[in-house]
């Protein structure tokens, strides 16, 4: 009785166990053309429309974005643009900022130049070289502070005090 029933059933997975059967698509429920069905015609309307407009959302979308992403590149190259300008433009303010530093550098170098040859000029004849070390004072010098250092003027000649390991020396300097 079992097995009469079975040739009758579509093929599918079925399992004897004893007396029970088990198993899957023992019947085919679907009528062809009912609504739902993978071969209704409703059915194939309902995916057709559906294809077609998320075809057309999808082309549209690539439109839109394809548009959106020449708007960007064309305002990305007019910023970029700007900004090469605007780099020249500050590269040219820089060269000159550093030709007009150049220039004071070089005045200042020959200002102190100046100023070491007029102190040289003034200095006495028999004076040692500015930066010489000597231990002992000549007599007759004066302390003369100047910019909050101590130095001691001996005829036109300046010392600053300094320590040479554990000896007091003085160190030759011009002010």
């Amino acid at each position: 009785m079992m097995r009469s029933q079975l040739s009758t059933r579509t093929p599918g997975l079925v399992l004897m166990v004893g007396v029970f059967c088990l198993g899957f698509a023992m019947e085919a429920a679907a009528i062809v053309g009912a609504p739902l069905t993978p071969v209704s015609v409703a059915g194939v309307a309902r995916r057709t429309t559906r294809r077609v407009v998320v075809a057309s959302a999808a082309t549209t979308s690539a439109a839109t974005t394809s548009a959106a992403t020449a708007s960007a590149a064309s305002a990305n190259a007019a910023a970029q643009s700007a900004q090469a300008s605007a780099a020249q433009a500050q590269s040219a303010s820089q060269a000159s900022a550093a030709q007009a530093q150049a220039a004071q550098a070089q005045a200042q170098a020959a200002q102190a130049q100046a100023q070491a040859a007029q102190a040289a000029a003034a200095r006495p004849a028999g004076a040692p070289p500015i930066g010489s070390v000597v231990s002992a004072l000549p007599s007759g010098c004066v302390s003369a502070p100047k910019g909050g250092v101590e130095y001691q003027n001996c005829g036109g000649v300046y010392y600053r005090a300094a320590f040479q390991g554990n000896n007091l020396v003085y160190v030759v300097e011009a002010p």
